[in-house]
């Protein structure tokens, strides 16, 4: 990290000079601070801070996962916000809500405007008005129907030069792909037949930022969308950003360079803006992506949702507990979103090297007989399983052994063990609302992700919350309850100090404590399908303090008292009763 007084300019130059070296590095700088109305010579020193506290938890959600025949969806959103969900949620992840061509919202055609579909920026403004509002920067490509694009085809006009074609002769052998449609799309442009990168789809065109416009293009984006109210950034797919011939195309230096670049861009423009990257890849890689504490605020963390599945799965928490023991606490001004399902899968690379060969296997196929399917990749001319596409909901409805009638308890217990985890944490919508595998949509799509990704007609899913006994009206109250106690408790702020507890395999245990050390919580899960004991001792009480369970309320008279656990069951046994606020 750099120190010291230093100019925005001259932070930024630093940046520059070590991606574009043959440019006018200061010029560069100073017309990436105009749509961002910053001035270069201002002086900026970082002060790392944390962003967050216990208070906070996020929804992924897309802006018509709940869509009403009667209103715009982002209106319909932002009802649930201050209805259903009042008291639960600090900001919303709403997935790309700009015009697109496919993969719902990921090829986008037009960066500048809400999908006339959704609403307008008036509604995202709304929402952000009392949630924290963080929005997709799809910086790694855009629609092969972005104007862009169309340029390049016709060999001029603004996006003329903002692709890649690929030489005959450029060594691509070690890319590493996360699809298995050929990098190569065939494109006729003014200029002859060009072979176009594209590391998704051919719908999904790669943008090629070792051109500076297509830099600044997104520095322009970013500031647009700052102005209507977006406080968080998601870069969707940033780890493929840079590409070299004869090198994986992954996690270049160029792409952590500029990472760093719009971290001090957004820095000196709003102190309070989060910067989150999304790179669904090896635990290792994945986390260098806080840098040195100046690069992503935030990062996914990728390797906990195949992981607590296996767990929940086997009923041994052994590879789980051996991940977080192996985990650094993250930095001050950084912090891990804690996550166990999305729009997308059950990502099965963040599993490599904590998961054998034969237990990723026994996921897919476990995963198979629930109703899920898997989507794959290509690695060295061979298909590798990619992700595990499946309702969260319906995943947990059974186990290796097979379905039972513990679907609930066992849902219930895999998202208290992710609300007392150190980092952040964020719910899936529809893990919200118990949805389960949308069949029909899957049907019609062809496409794997669309299991998990069900549209919720408002009318139906008034009249499922209204049913005291639906799954959607029980695993809400219940998950509601977490969250109203985790935000009370300042030891879940996401920072605050963790340590991994020696038990049982079927037992799941870490402590937490506040950070002016007046809090302890020990996290309790009994992840197996037999009730389990635990003995208090076990976990070392101080004899000074009285001891609870913050669920339920039952108060402990001895260390020598003993627990019992059933299937599934969590307690978090503190020294300090905080109570949620109504």
């Amino acid at each position: 990290m750099q120190h010291g007084h230093a100019t925005l300019g001259e932070r930024l130059a630093a940046h520059l000079q070590r991606i574009y070296p043959e440019q006018d590095a200061a010029a560069l700088a100073a017309r990436l601070c105009q749509p961002m109305a910053l001035d270069p010579r201002q002086e900026v020193e970082p002060r790392p801070r944390n962003l967050w506290g216990a208070g906070d938890v996020w929804m992924i959600c897309y802006g018509d996962s709940v869509a009403d025949p009667d209103e715009a969806p982002l209106r319909t959103l932002r009802g649930l916000l201050d209805g259903p969900f009042a008291g639960l949620l600090s900001g919303v992840h709403i997935l790309p809500f700009f015009p697109y061509s496919s993969d719902h919202g990921f090829a986008v055609t037009d960066y500048d405007t809400v999908q006339p579909a959704l609403g307008e920026w008036a509604d995202i403004r709304a929402i952000a008005d009392s949630h924290r509002v963080m929005a997709d920067l799809v910086i790694n490509h855009c629609s092969a129907e972005h104007p862009w694009f169309k340029a390049f085809c016709q060999g001029e006009g603004e996006g003329a030069d903002y692709f890649r074609s690929i030489d005959a002769d450029e060594d691509l052998s070690a890319v590493v792909r996360p699809r298995t449609s050929d990098l190569r799309r065939p494109t006729s442009t003014a200029r002859g037949l060009a072979q176009v990168w594209c590391t998704f789809s051919h719908d999904q065109v790669d943008l090629d930022f070792r051109k500076p416009k297509v830099l600044e293009e997104f520095v322009r984006i970013l500031a647009r969308q700052l102005e209507h109210g977006v406080r968080a950034f998601r870069l969707d797919a940033v780890a493929f950003l840079w590409k070299e011939a004869g090198t994986t195309c992954l996690n270049l230096p160029q792409t952590h360079e500029i990472v760093r670049l719009l971290r001090t861009l957004l820095e000196a423009r709003d102190p309070d803006t989060i910067l989150v990257t999304e790179t669904n890849i090896p635990n290792r890689e994945n986390l260098s992506y806080f840098g040195n504490g100046n690069e992503a605020h935030i990062v996914y963390n990728f390797s906990l949702p195949p992981l607590l599945l296996h767990t929940l799965w086997s009923g041994s928490c052994a590879h789980l507990k051996t991940w977080l023991m192996s985990m650094p606490p993250a930095q001050v001004g950084t912090c891990f979103l804690n996550f166990l399902a999305s729009h997308d899968g059950i990502g099965l690379r963040p599993a490599e090297g904590l998961l054998s060969e034969q237990e990723v296997g026994a996921l897919i196929d476990t995963a198979q007989r629930h109703g899920g399917e898997v989507s794959w990749r290509s690695l060295g001319g061979e298909r590798r399983p990619y992700e595990i596409n499946i309702a969260l909901f319906d995943a947990l409805r059974g186990t290796h052994a097979g379905e039972d009638a513990l679907q609930r308890e066992r849902f219930v217990c895999a998202h208290a063990i992710m609300l007392g985890l150190e980092g952040l944490p964020a719910f899936y919508i529809h893990s919200l609302l118990a949805t389960g595998n949308d069949h029909e949509r899957y049907r019609r799509s062809g496409k794997p992700r669309s299991l998990n990704r069900h549209q919720w007609s408002a009318p139906a899913l008034r009249a499922a919350l209204d049913d005291a006994e639906s799954d959607q009206a029980q695993v809400l109250a219940r998950l509601g309850e977490l969250i109203r106690i985790r935000r009370a408790q300042p030891a879940f702020h996401p920072n605050a100090t963790q340590y991994t507890l020696h038990l049982e395999e079927q037992l799941l245990g870490f402590w937490r404590q506040s950070m002016d050390r007046r809090q302890s919580i020990f996290c309790i899960s009994n992840v197996g399908r037999t009730p389990a004991r635990l003995r208090l001792d076990r976990l070392n009480l101080s004899l000074m303090d009285e001891w609870h369970n913050l669920i339920g309320g039952r108060r402990y008279q001895s260390i020598a008292d003993v627990i019992e656990l059933a299937p599934y069951e969590t307690v978090w046994i503190s020294n300090r009763p905080t109570a949620p606020s109504p």
